[in-house]
């Protein structure tokens, strides 16, 4: 179930991030008693699809915490989509207990109309990858999905697109985009939902 009485949690990067911008969540987490996972996402900028990076979960999953072991998951920004894929695509929902969002460009930003690889569009409002995902967001349910966001989020536009019609939503006045992984109310928030 868990190693040495600790549960696991795997923590997913976005777009042109590495495992660095988890530092101070990673540390926050592992204080209060969590067995914490980051993934490294490679390459990060998009230049392969949000399905392929997904795989790439999968398998730093499977290595990882074997097979069976439950975890929770929590994806920052492209990540959060990496994650959904790996959920709804690839049968993590069989595993996780809970799936924290945290900037997720759920219906997409319109600053990824100004990429041209296939990540960025796949996260362009309206592609099929976000309709076909969005499809069945019903299954997230089994995971408990949170989706927390920032209006003053510069990066996801219109900020709104990180918010969920299922779940649980809720948003923080932290002012950046990538503050959403460094302020304290946002590592309290995270922590407090992986808790429950």
């Amino acid at each position: 179930m868990t190693h040495d009485g600790k549960p696991a949690v795997v923590l997913v990067h976005g777009l042109w991030n590495t495992v660095n911008i988890f530092g101070r969540l990673y540390l926050y987490l592992e204080r209060q008693g969590w067995d914490v996972h980051a993934v490294s996402l490679m390459p990060n900028n998009g230049d392969i699809g949000i399905d392929q990076q997904a795989e790439q979960l999968h398998r730093f999953v499977e290595l990882s915490l074997g097979s069976q072991r439950p975890f929770y998951l929590v994806g920052f920004s492209m990540g959060g989509l990496v994650s959904r894929y790996y959920l709804q695509r690839l049968g993590g929902l069989r595993r996780v207990r809970r799936f924290v969002g945290v900037a997720v460009p759920h219906y997409g930003s319109v600053l990824a109309w100004f990429r041209w690889n296939v990540g960025g569009i796949q996260m362009r409002p309206g592609s099929s990858f976000l309709a076909d995902l969005n499809w069945d967001m019903e299954q997230l349910l089994a995971c408990r999905p949170l989706s927390l966001w920032t209006p003053y989020d510069l990066l996801v536009l219109p900020a709104r697109h990180c918010c969920l019609p299922i779940g649980e939503n809720q948003r923080l006045p932290v002012t950046s985009h990538n503050g959403m992984l460094r302020d304290e109310l946002s590592l309290r928030a995270i922590a407090t939902a992986l808790a429950n």
